[in-house]
């Protein structure tokens, strides 16, 4: 199953957040949603994975049943350590063989090394990665990413941008970001939002087109 959404809107008071917003995806595409802060970028992934509901009587919403969620400020425990999250977490979802799929993640996302470090010790990278492994325990058809390399230093920012090219590979995967690089990077296709609205929804080779629609943008 693909994504699907037609006619989504949504609002907080009289303040419009998006206006009309379809798009569709398929299976092992990655696709970043771009553009300035209070795009609605956030807002529509909510809407994604169900935080929201959005508006109107003709708003179609089609998502995989197994969707997981990466916000842009990282919620964890940072008492508990590596391991013992993870595996807390495998058990609440009740995931098969928690412990070997606690023990597969660490690894795939490259973890091994500070595994028996409390969170809290960790640095923002390797916290990233920790929520990554976390969002991954279900093994999502999707896996949607708010601003997922926010003050990662140049050494991080170049393995999270690898790791999320890889785990598009054999799911659909959604990011947010404002920065163009971003995109370039990591996506194999790009929508621009503007208050709410699609201005672009092209493929990454159309990169010319989309830095002209992006500095429009960024320019209101």
């Amino acid at each position: 199953m693909g994504l699907k959404l037609q006619h989504i809107a949504k609002s907080f008071g009289k303040q419009q957040v998006l206006h009309d917003i379809s798009l569709s995806m398929k299976d092992g595409e990655v696709l970043g949603l771009l553009g300035p802060n209070g795009a609605g970028k956030s807002t529509l992934m909510k809407i994604m994975v169900g935080l929201y509901r959005p508006e109107g009587n003709e708003a179609v919403l089609q998502v995989p049943a197994r969707i997981g969620y990466l916000p842009e400020q990282n919620p964890l425990y940072n008492d508990m350590y590596v391991r013992e999250y993870l595996l807390f977490m495998a058990r609440l979802g009740k995931v098969e063989d928690p412990k070997e799929r606690v023990e597969t993640l660490v690894a795939r996302v490259g973890l091994t090394p500070e595994a028996n470090k409390r969170i809290g010790q960790l640095s923002k990278g390797y916290r990233q990665r920790v929520g990554l492994a976390q969002t991954l325990l279900i093994d999502p058809d999707l896996l949607v990413l708010d601003e997922p390399t926010t003050g990662l230093d140049p050494n991080q920012l170049v393995e999270i941008r690898t790791l999320i090219r890889q785990l598009g590979r054999d799911r659909m995967v959604i990011l947010s970001t404002h920065i163009l690089q971003e995109v370039r990077e990591m996506c194999d296709r790009v929508v621009i939002l503007d208050h709410g609205v699609i201005k672009a929804d092209k493929p990454i080779t159309e990169i010319a087109d989309l830095e002209q629609t992006f500095r429009a943008a960024t320019m209101d």
